[in-house]
């Protein structure tokens, strides 16, 4: 109490107090002797509150204001422009194991270093204290969160992307919570982070708390996103429910029906962009939580705003986007090329032919070598101003999961959509079978299959095997175990051509929904169930007003007995190689699916048309 009361004033003290946690108070105090700031602001649910933290980003914080009201740009500097997996690492005290996957360091030399680069990085800074809520406030999912930073730009983004958790710390008591020390170390006269050398992002999983230190880049600073989905994995790990890289959201079927789906996929294989399709709703873009209540599967979205790739975006792909980012109200854009007040990215939908100022520095359209916005450029904004943000998304009970989909880049082996068998087929052959192949945009090859367990790889906080385990586990008791899907955008011809537009998800998708309430029949596979032309061909009409042929039909859906074969042996070798606690049910399951892609094989060849099954 001596140390707050040293560096806050009263009306900050009272704040801070009020909520009568002797764990809260202590990791403040720890963190004002440690960082050594000039003063302590701490921020409640009050829209004053935050008000006052936005003017703080916009005047010196980290923001700029553009002409459009509301919106505001930043920048991170040339060399932090995306998540550092390298110095990402999990803090392990002694005798705590992982695997051999999963990047780690012993906590004592870990924490020494880390500690090392936040000594004194407050000084002639305001230290700030937010609290944010994880998932739905007055709920099961509500994880209380407390956040210290002295950046406006990170508090003002977990602003948006985050429901306000001051009123809900209250509840904590002396319990437990989620906490993040950042700081953004030594900035330059752009407000950016020079010392990327001694960017660190430490997680210690027993105190569950998150370290991050000389970076600004809101993958790495944004403590509640990707920092604590590790976190909350191995919370829910011991409590028996899964946190998950998933999107939510409501398909629309027959008569008024609407049937969730949650979703995971790796990055830049469409996750956003069907949470999105038109004329359905999103609940949520990222990561979602999982429980059973009153024998359902329900899901709700960890976050109430999204921190979405730019590029791309345009009003014929993204429109609902498109419009939120062109209206008046709260966006922060980063690392996108400012022009007279105005932002521009690529793949905006027209040619940029303004000068102007990028993170970089000053661009022309005549610099072709420099790109005028960053391939990874984001827009943060929340989820209630778009048109189509579903009803439910606060809903503290979430919705109910009528279905799970599991996709990834495949260019020649998966089929676009396909239902497994049954819940352990799913979890295994689909979600925990990822492949994704990288593209241009990818450091290194382009090309190169990735593994990816649930498109969960980067995240997951606990051995690989158990991850897979409590994944098995979580179907039972459940009533009505939800089907899982996998989907595939990106198969392509023997011309090197997509075989599928980018608006075709809409019809896998809007399938998947009949096959979960049984409104359709299905073509039996040795992986799992297809739809049969005459259900598709009407979708692709009625929404798309687009006469889906026979022919493509059949090139889309044959089944590429020796390419999928290889792919099972390819997933199969990784874990025998670096997963060694993998459940033996897993190899049996890929033994099961290989004998009957062996069998199919051996009776009809390597590419079996789905019009001969």
């Amino acid at each position: 109490m001596n140390i707050l009361q040293k560096k806050l004033d009263l009306k900050n003290l009272e704040k801070l107090t009020a909520l009568n946690s002797d764990r809260l108070n202590t990791f403040v105090a720890e963190a004002i002797e440690l960082t050594n700031p000039d003063s302590v602001a701490v921020f409640t649910d009050l829209v004053e509150d935050i008000a006052a933290l936005r003017e703080k980003a916009k005047t010196g914080g980290g923001e700029h204001s553009l002409v459009t009201k509301g919106h505001t740009y930043h920048f991170d500097g040339p060399k932090d422009q995306a998540r550092d997996k390298a110095n990402t690492k999990y803090l392990l005290p002694e005798g705590m194991e992982l695997g051999a996957s999963l990047n780690s360091t012993d906590k004592a030399s870990g924490l020494a270093e880390v500690q090392g680069f936040l000594k004194d990085s407050y000084v002639g800074k305001e230290m700030l204290v937010c609290f944010f809520c994880l998932g739905p406030t007055n709920s099961d999912f509500s994880i209380s969160c407390a956040q210290i930073t002295d950046s406006p730009y990170v508090a003002h983004s977990e602003c948006l992307l985050y429901r306000p958790g001051y009123e809900q710390f209250k509840k904590v008591g002396d319990g437990e919570f989620f906490r993040f020390l950042h700081t953004q170390g030594k900035t330059d006269e752009s407000g950016c982070s020079v010392e990327v050398d001694k960017r660190r992002v430490y997680m210690d999983l027993v105190e569950n708390t998150v370290y991050s230190t000389n970076t600004q880049y809101a993958g790495n600073t944004v403590g509640l996103k990707k920092l604590s989905l590790r976190l909350a994995i191995q919370k829910a790990a011991k409590e028996g429910w899964l946190a998950e890289h998933m999107f939510i959201m409501g398909v629309n079927g027959p008569a008024g029906r609407k049937t969730y789906f949650t979703g995971a996929f790796p990055s830049a294989c469409g996750k956003t962009s069907t949470a999105m399709l038109p004329g359905q709703t999103i609940v949520g873009d990222d990561i979602a939580y999982l429980r059973k209540k009153d024998g359902k599967m329900m899901t709700a979205n960890v976050e109430q705003g999204i921190f979405g790739i730019i590029e791309n975006v345009n009003a014929d792909d993204d429109p609902v986007i498109f419009e939120s980012l062109n209206s008046p109200g709260e966006v922060i854009f980063g690392n996108v090329l400012i022009s007279d007040g105005k932002p521009y990215w690529m793949g905006m939908g027209s040619d940029i032919t303004a000068s102007g100022t990028n993170y970089q520095g000053d661009w022309n359209p005549g610099m072709t070598d420099v790109n005028p916005s960053h391939k990874n450029a984001r827009y943060t904004i929340q989820l209630n101003a778009l048109d189509n943000v579903d009803p439910e998304l606060e809903n503290p009970n979430g919705v109910v999961t009528g279905g799970i989909i599991y996709g990834g880049r495949d260019s020649d082996t998966q089929v676009p959509v396909e239902q497994a068998f049954d819940w352990t087929e799913g979890i295994i052959a689909k979600g925990a079978s990822i492949e994704s192949e990288t593209t241009a945009a990818t450091l290194g090859a382009a090309g190169v299959r990735t593994f990816n367990i649930m498109a969960n790889q980067d995240f997951v906080s606990i051995p690989l095997g158990q991850y897979i385990q409590n994944n098995l586990d979580f179907a039972k008791g459940v009533d009505d175990v939800p089907p899982i899907f996998s989907t595939n955008y990106f198969l392509k011809g023997d011309d090197g051509e997509f075989l599928n537009g980018k608006l075709d998800k809409m019809i896998w998708v809007l399938w998947a929904e009949l096959r979960v309430n049984g409104d359709v029949e299905a073509i039996k596979t040795p992986t799992g169930w297809i739809p049969k032309y005459e259900d598709l061909a009407p979708l692709f009409k009625e929404k798309l007003n687009k006469d889906y042929t026979q022919q493509e039909y059949v090139q889309q859906f044959t089944v590429c007995t020796a390419n999928l074969l290889a792919k099972y042996d390819r997933v199969e070798a990784i874990y025998r190689e670096k997963v060694a606690d993998t459940p033996q049910l897993v190899y049996d399951t890929f033994d099961a699916i290989r004998k009957r892609l062996k069998d199919l094989q051996a009776a009809k060849g390597d590419s079996v048309s789905p019009l001969d099954l």
